[in-house]
């Protein structure tokens, strides 16, 4: 079993990031209607997987040559459990709707599914943030409340500092993000200690890397952001899948 600290059954990573930066904007009525929609979280069961069909999609998130011998993660009632023992420090798992930016309004969309396969650096620095935010999630903790537990968590260490290099790969043509728009996107995603997008050339026009808050996707407007330790993911479309086949966003889903 991973560790967890309450057994909760969902973690957290980027969905909420990568479901504003590659889908159209939504409106402010669809925005309404997932709110209302995901307003609380459904039966366990639908959030669950057949094993084996779990273990073969985040497999799925990056190519075999480093899935293969990736450490691999399905979630249980229990929470996060170690399905396959790796040799090569990735670990791969599939993130559920809960799995998103702090503000991502389909954190309960049980069709959420999102292969996601990290290197050891990730693995290594990412997941304690993971496991955090997703217990106070399924507390019930308003967001005031998480932005105050990440902080706490930071202060007493129970959060590490980022591992320089750590990054993931969500490479799968078989994920589903979010309900608006197309509903995936062949990409790469990087991890950095830092707040400012012009630093990578991040969103300018014709530039492949978009870019958010970890913490908020609408980091820019939103002031909690500056309150908790930077922390920016950079997203990279790549035009092929991890199988090789060639990948079209636009035109999946």
């Amino acid at each position: 079993m991973v560790r967890h600290s309450n057994g909760s059954t969902v973690g957290k990573f980027a969905l909420g990031l990568l479901a504003l930066l590659f889908v159209p904007l939504a409106t402010h009525a669809q925005t309404v209607r997932a709110r209302q929609r995901y307003a609380k979280m459904a039966p366990i069961t639908e959030y669950l997987m057949h094993r084996s069909a779990e273990i073969a999609l985040a497999r799925s998130a990056a190519p075999p040559a480093i899935s293969r011998d990736a450490t691999v993660l399905v979630l249980g009632r229990q929470g996060w459990e170690t399905a396959v023992k790796g040799t090569n420090g990735f670990v791969c798992m599939v993130e559920r709707g809960i799995s998103s930016g702090i503000d991502f309004v389909e954190k309960w969309n049980p069709r959420i599914k999102g292969p996601d396969c990290l290197n050891a650096a990730a693995a290594r620095t990412m997941l304690p943030i993971v496991f955090k935010l997703t217990d106070m999630a399924l507390a019930g903790d308003s967001l005031r409340q998480r932005v105050a537990g990440i902080r706490e968590a930071y202060a007493k260490r129970d959060i590490p500092p980022l591992a320089p290099g750590a990054m993931g790969y969500m490479m799968s043509k078989d994920a589903y993000l979010t309900d608006q728009g197309s509903h995936n996107i062949s990409h790469l995603m990087f991890f950095v200690p830092d707040r400012k997008a012009a630093d990578w050339g991040a969103g300018v026009l014709h530039s492949p890397i978009s870019s958010s808050s970890y913490w908020f996707a609408s980091d820019a407007s939103n002031p909690l952001d500056k309150t908790l330790p930077p922390l920016r993911v950079f997203v990279v479309a790549v035009p092929v899948w991890s199988d090789g086949t060639p990948a079209n966003w636009r035109d999946h889903g």
